[in-house]
């Protein structure tokens, strides 16, 4: 069978992409749709009527008989409601129909969405609105072909009810500081700024059919018990080594799927622990980014059943081994294709990138509470902190060529010279010599420069990367503003530039680290330094609504204080709800499955006992031995499994709020690991064949 890809053929095929549009659209219309995408214009209802009849006669000609508006709401995953092309005209007789209308607005019920309060069950009113800037694509699912428009969603008042409207919001105000940043020195061509972003993706497989014989797996996306095989990940041999035939076939199809859609998969690799493995794929404007990333971890779970596998996103799926996360590569592009962050050869002389990096250094010193709240969620908990992601405190990696330049501004207030990259000589004839790059990298970072980007690191495998990129782009809209603000009524625009990059290094310099984030030297520095260490989730809820940060997305019209509000309400909800339904899963697996295992063992051990003895034996220690640990731990496992339905029976009766979800983190969080803790010894005592679910080695090797 022939399996040779075309790509050449395929790469977009399902896209209404800008190539698309400018062969099917009327060139005024073309014209007339481009402008309202670069510059914002208010869209034209013609030109949506026009776009409307060029998207349906095109998605019909690829299969399609529904439409739907496809939106991000805060439950983190995306939604679509499925509406036919069809028109009934009589009996027996229809029309095939899609107008500008169904084209730019939607209503969906928005009071079954979460809303925080915005919305009652009485106003259920909400709107989708077409995101004119990331194009209609065609899904390809069981349930037929789909043309799906990427929208907002907000609340009949006008509130964002999703991540995609304060994303774009955030855009227009860092493109206009951007700006106005760039006309102080002298250009005047870039018109417009965008944040380009390139998620990497991290994500495990394991067989479809074992995952179905693990209550947890199936209710909560990772392991509540489960004990380490006698190999896990120490000897490194999974990193990056060779993909077996079954998930590179899976790999295959993931990137064909991808590639159809327009999405730039990219690399592909396996990941350090064992059955997990990692996508990246190419920078695009971050709302197309953030679109595309919310279409691999569709797909990857998608192509993952059909492959008999099952995906797991989640954060920390296996105690024991390296959890996923999603590093978030974020940059700032000029539509002219000026990158700001780049430092050119001699970055010492490159005086408006200087200005950008301290602005950046600023921002992130300024509010590393709200960027570290934009990582989190209740799965990536396991991870910051615990010496396989970065630390929960924030700081920024820079590499030595460039806090050497910051280094001779702040003690001499002028930077001289820039670090030499050098040359990489093997030692052997046969390789040969290349330029390195100008500094190193720094995976224990989570804020790390990695030559004209930065890689914000804590993002955990199962969010969004919509709420990291809000937050990025409105805190350096805001350092970009502030700086503007000075050096536009200047008198001597090179004098008060130079103080202004020395003023920010030197105030901000506490943020900069380049040291292991791993170490518990660096916890101590970083409180020294008095950087915040902020270790859950249920602490970094409550920055979004400080003074400081209510204040910073108010000016910019990123978020109202009552969008804001909603998001925290939103959040302790979630939390409580997800740790409310860990603990339901593990009493009911505790009670209905590993309880009555163990006593059928225990049970059958002591009856083998009875029968040796009976048959003349005397010497049966190794067997009493095995039925007392048995029936210790059996015990211990009963006990904490009566206390786990005490405290999650009490935190269910607790009003909604910070309250209860600060219970469910230290009460109901701690009887979870002491049910587990007897569970997991048994399980390496008790006789495989009598355990009731695959084992973690049956999981992550048998793959």
């Amino acid at each position: 069978m022939d399996n040779k890809i075309e790509l050449s053929e395929i790469y977009g095929e399902n896209v209404f992409s800008d190539h698309v549009m400018k062969e099917r659209l009327p060139k005024k219309i073309y014209k007339e749709l481009r402008k309202t995408i670069e510059e914002g214009k208010e869209l034209d209802p013609m030109v949506a009527e026009v776009v409307a009849l060029e998207m349906k006669q095109w998605a019909i000609e690829k299969g399609a008989t529904h439409f739907c508006h496809w939106f991000q709401p805060l439950t983190g995953t995306t939604a679509e409601k499925h509406d036919s092309f069809i028109n009934p005209q009589g009996v027996g007789e229809m029309l095939m129909e899609f107008s500008g209308k169904e084209l730019v607005k939607g209503e969906p019920d928005a009071s079954s969405f979460p809303s925080g309060g915005l919305r009652a069950t009485f106003e259920a009113r909400g709107y989708t609105a077409w995101d004119v800037t990331s194009p209609a694509f065609i899904k390809e699912a069981s349930t037929g072909a789909i043309l799906c428009i990427p929208t907002a969603f907000c609340s009949y008042t006008g509130e964002a009810l999703d991540k995609k409207t304060p994303l774009l919001r955030s855009m227009e105000a860092l493109s206009e500081q951007s700006v106005r940043l760039l006309r102080l020195f002298g250009n005047t061509t870039s018109k417009k700024v965008v944040p380009s972003v390139g998620p990497e993706q991290e994500y495990f497989l394991v067989d479809q059919e074992k995952a179905l014989k693990r209550k947890d797996l199936i209710f909560t996306g990772r392991t509540l018990f489960g004990s380490m095989p006698p190999k896990g990940q120490e000897l490194d041999d999974h990193y990056f080594g060779v993909i077996r035939e079954r998930i590179g076939a899976f790999m295959k199809d993931v990137n064909v799927e991808l590639w159809k859609l327009g999405v730039p998969s990219k690399t592909q690799h396996n990941e350090v622990a064992p059955a997990q493995h990692e996508v990246a794929v190419v920078y695009e404007e971050a709302n197309i980014a953030v679109d595309h990333n919310q279409l691999v971890m569709e797909t990857l779970k998608r192509v993952a059943t059909r492959h008999g596998l099952r995906c797991l996103l989640h954060e920390k799926p296996f105690a024991g081994v390296n959890g996923s996360g999603k590093h978030n590569n974020w940059s700032i592009m000029t539509d002219d294709g000026i990158n700001l962050l780049d430092p050119g050869i001699t970055p010492h002389e490159n005086i408006q990138f200087l200005l950008v990096l301290s602005c950046i250094l600023k921002a992130v010193d300024i509010h590393a509470d709200i960027l570290r709240e934009s990582a989190s969620d209740v799965g990536n908990d396991f991870r910051l902190g615990a010496n396989e992601a970065p630390p929960a405190i924030i700081s920024v990696y820079l590499g030595e060529q460039l806090e050497d330049v910051l280094s001779q501004l702040i003690s001499t207030g002028e930077a001289t010279h820039s670090k030499e990259c050098g040359v990489m000589n093997t030692g052997v004839k046969a390789v040969p010599d290349f330029q390195k790059d100008a500094t190193d990298r720094n995976r224990t970072s989570p804020f790390a420069f990695t030559g004209n980007k930065f890689e914000f690191r804590m993002v955990g495998s199962s969010d969004s990367v919509a709420s990291p990129n809000i937050v990025l782009n409105t805190i350096v809209a805001e350092a970009f503003k502030e700086a503007c603000d000075i050096l536009e009524k200047a008198d001597n625009f090179d004098i008060a530039l130079h103080d202004l990059i020395k003023k920010y290094v030197t105030d901000h310099q506490r943020i900069v680290f380049n040291g292991n984030g791993y170490s518990d030297e660096w916890v101590e520095e970083a409180e020294r330094r008095g950087l915040p260490n902020i270790k859950s989730m249920v602490d970094a809820i409550p920055t979004l609504v400080t003074e400081k940060s209510v204040k910073l997305f108010e000016e910019f019209g990123v978020y109202s204080k009552a969008e804001l509000e909603s998001r925290v309400e939103i959040q302790y909800e979630a939390y409580s709800k997800a740790v409310n339904i860990e603990a339901r899963a593990m009493i009911d697996i505790a009670g209905k499955q590993i309880i009555p295992a163990v006593i059928k063992y225990v049970t059958n051990l002591a009856c083998s006992i009875s029968a040796v003895k009976a048959a003349g034996v005397t010497e049966v220690t190794a067997q009493t031995e095995l039925l007392s640990k048995c029936s210790d731990y059996l015990a211990k496992a009963q006990n904490a499994l009566n206390a786990l339905k005490e405290v999650t029976a009490k935190a269910a009766d607790m009003e909604e709020g910070r309250n209860q979800a600060v219970y469910y983190r230290d009460d109901v969080k701690k009887a979870m690991d002491e049910l587990r803790l007897p569970i997991d010894e048994l399980e390496m005592i008790v006789d495989k064949e009598a355990w009731p679910m695959p084992s973690y080695g049956d999981l992550i090797f048998e793959v």
